[in-house]
């Protein structure tokens, strides 16, 4: 079952501060009624107000990256399969695996970028997507060089640019012979490049996708990458902890019009978690799709090549990623379960109330999580989750609390959010609540980017919550009532994490 323990215990642990009376102080004022500057009215979620007058993200918290290692308490032969598998995820792929800097093989024939790094690099490996601009000013969006590496001949889509999230696209929907819409689903990742033009794929020739067409028929829509720190923490949350979590506080949720439910495997009916729509069920599954899907790499999992691609661009034997049967130690498993082993001993991120831009008081911080509470965002963003008691991998990862504000659950979240795509028993507006453990180092929000620190970050993704059919309406006009300053102190916790 989950572990709920005192708020200014979770305080303690989310910021790494000793301010346990300061915390305990502030609690006292979520008896307060939810009245002030905020004007957020009409919980439906249409004509809602938005949040006060000069409120604002505070922006992505900087001075230290609280993330990138492995979990404490691994043994030096876990430790060293987080290593191998850390210089595996940051390998660049190539077709043949024969292109100076680019060792790892099978890239394409469709890809969306040829490394895994590439789309989980910040605030370190194993985060999301990178800006030049933006702590730690990684660099610019890798997809923007990946699209003309060793010669590749793809123009780059209008979605894609150099500030901006690292993105895959998917068509909710078949396109008819005569160029319309159909209502038959697809759903599926359209790889963004091909290799036609690469000098290791000198006679490819495959077109992209139609981006223009799918933009004018309102077709399409993107996902970015989901943070994997913590992820074996994640991975051994029994599905029984997450039900008796689903199940308290019914009747507060129900007033908030929250639901909420897990999504299933379809083969051995457990819980699934991982993925924007928690529709992966193991991280060896994550990998193996990601790496399949996102850069083209059959592997013994996936062991096909995707999109019925010319005969001139299948250049290799699949699957391309195997068993590494002559080798020793930590070389002997695949790249998938080589990253599988980095992502599940890659530790979560570190809070830090330190760095966040503005420079906001404890007081501050702490009554953000008093207003966190008030207002109910953490009846889905669970605080804690504790881990199975006995480890299906490592001890390391054994009956420990899990600090990741999510309840793992998939709810409605409106027409607002809607990307018209099923992932198992997840619908075409469900997605899995997302991990709120390193937001303060994050750059870009939502499942498709679009709150960014141009539009108003982390700010503007909380008030896209509320739609037409969402859960978190209710919460968020909730939020929007508060005062100017408890809404200001409700986001600069946020960047503490």
């Amino acid at each position: 079952m989950n572990k709920r323990i005192s708020r200014e215990k979770v305080f303690l642990i989310a910021t790494g501060t000793a301010v346990l009376g300061l915390a305990a102080a502030v609690m006292g004022q979520a008896q307060n009624s939810l009245t002030g500057s905020g004007g957020g009215k009409n919980p439906g979620g249409t004509g809602m107000t938005g949040p006060a007058v000069g409120v604002r993200d505070p922006g992505v918290r900087a001075v230290s990256i609280g993330a990138g290692g492995p979990i404490a308490g691994l043994t030096p032969a876990e430790l060293q399969f987080f290593q191998n598998g850390l210089a595996r995820f940051i390998e660049i792929d190539s077709v043949g695996g024969n292109i100076s800097g680019e060792p790892g093989k099978g890239l394409g024939p469709g890809y969306n970028s040829n490394s895994c790094s590439s789309c989980h690099a910040s605030p370190s490996i194993g985060g999301t997507s990178p800006s030049a601009a933006q702590y730690p000013n990684i660099g610019p969006n890798p997809q923007i060089l990946a699209a003309t590496d060793a010669g590749a001949t793809n123009s780059i889509p209008y979605f894609i640019t150099a500030d901006g999230p690292v993105r895959e696209s998917r068509f909710p929907f078949m396109v008819n012979p005569n160029s319309t819409v159909s209502t038959t689903p697809d759903g599926g990742v359209h790889d963004i490049y091909t290799i036609a033009g690469r000098q290791d794929a000198p006679n490819c020739s495959m077109a992209q996708p139609n981006y223009e067409q799918a933009q004018a028929l309102s077709n399409i829509i993107f996902r970015i990458p989901t943070p994997v720190f913590g992820a074996g923490l994640i991975e051994n949350i029994p599905d029984s902890t997450i039900i008796a979590n689903m199940q308290t506080n019914a009747t507060l949720k129900k007033s908030l019009g929250i639901g909420g439910h897990p999504n299933y495997s379809g083969n051995d009916g457990t819980i699934t978690k991982f993925g924007w729509k928690a529709q992966n069920k193991s991280l060896e599954i994550f990998a193996g799709e990601a790496y399949n899907v996102e850069m083209g790499v059959t592997n013994e999992l996936f062991t096909n090549e995707r999109g019925l691609a010319p005969s001139s661009c299948l250049l290799n034997q699949t699957p391309e990623d195997l068993t590494n049967f002559s080798e020793a130690g930590a070389n002997i498993p695949s790249d998938v379960v080589a990253f599988a082993a980095f992502m599940r001993f890659l530790a979560p991120p570190v809070p830090s109330a330190k760095g966040i831009p503005n420079n906001p008081s404890a007081v501050s911080v702490a009554d953000g999580l008093v207003q966190f509470v008030k207002v109910h965002c953490d009846m889905c963003h669970t605080e804690i989750l504790e881990t199975a008691v006995t480890p299906t991998a490592s001890a390391a990862l054994a009956n420990k609390p899990a600090v990741l504000f999510s309840d793992l659950l998939v709810h409605h979240m409106g027409s607002g959010l809607a990307d018209n795509v099923s992932q198992g028993a997840a619908g075409p507006d469900e997605f899995r609540t997302a991990p709120l453990w390193g937001v303060g180092q994050r750059i870009f929000f939502l499942h498709d980017g679009r709150a960014t620190p141009a539009n108003g970050g982390l700010l503007a993704a909380i008030e896209a919550h509320a739609s037409q059919g969402s859960e978190a309406s209710e919460v968020i006009a909730l939020f929007n009532a508060l005062s100017a300053q408890q809404q200001q102190d409700l986001l600069n916790f946020l960047r503490s994490l």
